[in-house]
């Protein structure tokens, strides 16, 4: 046996062990992405409950809409949502959040809580993996202050 023909043998092995090695690479760097990705919509979700509060505590029913501020007073929760919808983050479909307004209380007095809550299905896919959608949420509480 010559020694060229046991070089030609390895490289053989090599390839294999080298597309091998890229692929698992290649996933594991994909995979990391997708979860960046998550964690952008999370920050969106986050975001997107914190607004629909604050919209929500500065249009209670003590709200003055003299000043020039619209929906005032006593927001309703279709118009939270609406406002919530309005809010477009880059590489998220809004129409495709839903967002819940409850006033645990009942009503929207000032010192009373508003939860806005926000949902939305990510498409997580990650490359020799099932693609699976991943329901996430975000909820804000606040005491509305007029």
């Amino acid at each position: 046996m010559s020694k060229n023909s046991l070089v030609d043998g390895d490289r053989g092995q090599t390839l294999v062990e080298c597309a091998l090695s890229i692929a698992v690479l290649l996933a594991i760097i994909l995979g990391v992405i997708a979860g960046g990705l998550m964690l952008y919509t999370y920050h969106y979700l986050s975001f997107a409950a914190r607004i629909g509060s604050r919209y929500a505590i500065v249009r209670g029913s003590a709200c003055d809409n003299s000043n020039g501020m619209p929906d005032c007073p006593n927001v309703t929760s279709a118009q939270i949502q609406s406002y919530v919808r309005g809010v477009h983050y880059a590489g998220i479909d809004s129409t495709l959040t839903a967002v819940t307004v409850t006033w645990p209380n009942g009503t929207d007095n000032p010192g009373d809580p508003v939860n806005v809550t926000v949902q939305y299905p990510f498409a997580f896919s990650v490359p020799f993996l099932p693609s699976t959608t991943v329901n996430m949420h975000s909820t804000s509480q606040v005491v509305i202050s007029q």
